[in-house]
């Protein structure tokens, strides 16, 4: 997609580790904004196929939706590439830490907080669950969320683990995103798009 309102997913594949245990995963990185600059919606695995992505542009912010490492191991990599901040929730912040001891991020996301690129206005919607401080990131303009982790094709995000909590999660998903206009389109963390329609339909089940 090109122009005004451009939108470009970068796959990345890697291993995901928690409680001692790796799964092999394939990310969704979303590049959000126009032709000259934009926003980057997570930094995983690799740098290089998200700097191909970026083509560029000038990037505002690596914004993470949480700190699992699946989502941040290439954000100090990107940060250094194309010059730009890294932010994180802060109650995300020792999940960050575990894999950049050394490095703190450059900004904190706070609930409600705005983020513009190319005409585009993301607006931090606090997700918690999947972790402390998973956010999703809401455009109204173009009828689409980033809900990172919190809501896939087919319900929530994984919980069971350390820092995560199925109450927690399914709170979020219904007062944050069923809240949104039904039509919206989200577009997830790892896997196929959905619509808020369709998982509202099918959440209790």
């Amino acid at each position: 997609m090109s122009g005004a309102d451009r939108l470009d997913r970068v796959v990345t594949h890697g291993t995901f580790s928690i409680d001692g245990e790796d799964f092999e995963v394939d990310n969704n990185i979303w590049i959000v904004g126009d032709d000259t600059e934009c926003l980057v919606i997570d930094a995983a695995h690799e740098a290089a196929p998200i700097v191909e992505g970026v083509a560029g542009r000038r990037v505002v912010a690596i914004v993470c939706t949480h700190g699992h490492n699946d989502h941040i191991n290439a954000a100090a990599e990107l940060a250094d590439a194309v010059d730009a901040p890294i932010v994180i929730h802060p109650d995300d912040r020792m999940l960050w830490d575990v894999v950049y001891p050394t490095r703190a991020p450059d900004g904190a996301i706070s609930d409600g907080e705005k983020f513009h690129a190319g005409g585009v206005e993301l607006v931090a919607l606090h997700t918690p669950g999947h972790s402390p401080g998973g956010v999703s990131l809401h455009d109204a303009e173009h009828a689409r969320v980033f809900s990172g982790d919190t809501l896939f094709k087919g319900g929530p995000g994984a919980t069971g683990r350390s820092f995560s909590d199925r109450d927690t999660i399914v709170d979020s998903i219904r007062t944050r995103l069923f809240a949104l206009p039904p039509d919206t389109v989200v577009h997830t963390g790892h896997g196929d798009d959905t619509r808020i329609a369709d998982e509202a339909a099918t959440l209790d089940a």
